[in-house]
């Protein structure tokens, strides 16, 4: 028994698209909407009281990118200051004066966490549950919802288990929650890694502290460079500031994408490069050991230091490095496998993130969970048979914010041709039976990583279909593939009849 098929109107949604975090990437994208698309509604949710996002968050000493700014910084708006490794404080008064300069602060519903969201076939929009600081939910509705909430755990870091913890005497602090007021002076610090973190820390508390030791299971590469561009700021003198923006970027972006490739392709020689620069800011303070990872550059991200402050703090007898395995802690500090005791009244353990995806928002597209690793990649900003869903998960060997300008500008496409078409529902289509090739685009060794595999959406080596990690690649080829590309499907609403079809025809 057949039954007819009438279309219905859409629901007219709260707002045509809902950002759920005020960081780099949410105010990325209300920035272009506002440049893009300023006749479409939007609305930006920030769980924390101010927007930074992780800029806002960590607050330990000496917090900075490690990334330049002339990349780290968006496309449209150049980065007046002259430190291109900029301090946290920084990057958020950037951040601030384009909400301010842009109008976006009104968009922003703060202490607002996003709980769930469903997307409703029949109504073709997220209907997205909100929980208020005084624990009170309400929800909205949002044609299209748009990630920009990072890829780790606010509430949670990732602590590495060390035996004896409890029996520590001193503070045991994690750099994602640094107490205020913290007072370290005169007092011996152990900084537990070796990353970005780590080699933030160390040169950053060794004015105060009476020593710091940087404790490290394994040696990382890393890049001493200048915190002030040169050249960036004598184009500056010359040239406007956005033509002298856009040349320094061009050059960053160049230069990085580099040495990426040279480190792929020529090891050894990027090795003795990172080395011979790592030996002259050492001097006989050189430490084979410590300094001589066990992998390639880049197989984990290189971490820059800039003006070599890790190593003149070495120098200086304020900072040093100790290459071992903890055995556990005790009252006094932390005893290690080789024997040896190293004596602290603070421990800092900057032993990594947690990755988690989507912010720990509960997704699901009619009331089906949506399971990411279930999902591939779809031109890096959306996902496979998920509709109307965008997301910002940034370059692992560039800076983040190269990637959130190409998504919101791409979106920002999107949501124009489904304009010009008059339709609500754009959703990339992969058939169960599809026949690529998964290709692992995560070929990186860093812990958070590692630990999160089973998280993270797939990629394939159709381009189409994965997380590309070439800049200047991807950049063109999203500006010159087509939206209407085959593969991203328009529609409208599901009519609510269709389920009683499906159901009386199978009778």
């Amino acid at each position: 028994m057949g039954a007819q098929q009438s279309t219905i109107e859409a629901t007219t949604p709260d707002v045509d698209v809902l950002i759920v975090g005020a960081g780099i990437s949410g105010i990325g994208m209300a920035a272009h909407m506002e440049m893009l698309c300023p006749d479409r509604s939007y609305a930006i949710v920030e769980r924390r009281g101010q927007i930074g996002g992780t800029w806002d968050l960590f607050r330990y000493p000496g917090v900075r990118s490690d990334s330049d700014m002339h990349t780290l910084g968006f496309a449209f708006e150049p980065w007046r200051h002259e430190k291109s490794i900029a301090d946290g404080p920084s990057i958020l008064d950037y951040l601030n004066r384009i909400a301010d300069e842009r109008g976006i602060r009104r968009h922003i519903r703060f202490d607002s966490k996003v709980v769930s969201a469903d997307f409703d076939g029949e109504a073709a929009c997220w209907e997205v549950t909100l929980e208020g600081e005084d624990g009170q939910r309400t929800r909205t509705t949002a044609r299209w919802l748009y990630l920009g909430s990072g890829y780790y755990d606010y509430d949670q870091p990732f602590e590495a288990k060390f035996e004896g913890r409890e029996d520590f005497k001193g503070d045991i602090i994690h750099p994602q929650f640094w107490p205020e007021n913290l007072d370290y002076s005169g007092k011996h610090v152990v900084v537990i890694g070796s990353g970005a973190t780590a080699v933030t820390i160390v040169p950053s508390m060794a004015d105060k502290a009476a020593h710091v030791t940087m404790l490290q299971r394994t040696p990382t590469w890393y890049g001493i460079r200048p915190a002030r561009d040169g050249i960036a700021n004598f184009l500056r003198k010359l040239l406007p500031e956005e033509l002298a923006y856009r040349i320094t970027r061009f050059k960053n972006v160049r230069l990085q994408n580099l040495v990426f490739k040279r480190a792929r392709t020529q090891p050894e020689k990027v090795k003795d490069f990172l080395t011979k620069r790592i030996k002259a800011a050492l001097g006989d303070k050189y430490d084979a050991k410590a300094f001589t990872p066990p992998y390639n550059p880049w197989d984990q991200r290189l971490c820059l230091v800039p003006d070599a402050d890790l190593f003149e703090a070495i120098k200086a007898g304020k900072a040093s490095v100790v290459t071992d395995h903890i055995e556990r802690f005790d009252a006094t500090g932390i005893q290690l496998k080789s024997g040896k005791h190293i004596d602290a009244d603070v421990i800092v353990t900057a032993t990594g993130l947690k990755m988690v995806m989507a912010g720990k928002i509960a997704l699901s597209v009619d009331s089906v969970p949506v399971d990411f690793a279930d999902c591939y990649y779809y031109k890096g900003a959306m996902f496979s048979n998920v509709p109307n869903l965008a997301a910002v998960f940034g370059y692992l060997n560039a800076s983040w914010t190269l990637r959130a300008d190409i998504n919101a500008r791409y979106i920002c496409d999107v949501l124009n041709a489904m304009k010009a078409r008059g339709v609500e529902v754009a959703v990339p289509t992969l058939a169960p039976n599809h026949q690529l090739d998964e290709d692992n685009i995560y070929d990186f060794s860093s812990g958070y990583i590692e630990r999160a595999r089973h998280l993270l959406p797939k990629s394939a080596s159709d381009m189409r279909w994965r997380l590309n990690q070439d800049y200047v690649r991807d950049k063109a080829w999203m500006r010159d593939d087509p939206i209407e590309d085959g593969v991203l499907q328009f529609g409208h609403a599901r009519p609510t009849t269709q389920q009683n079809a499906h159901m009386e025809a199978a009778e």
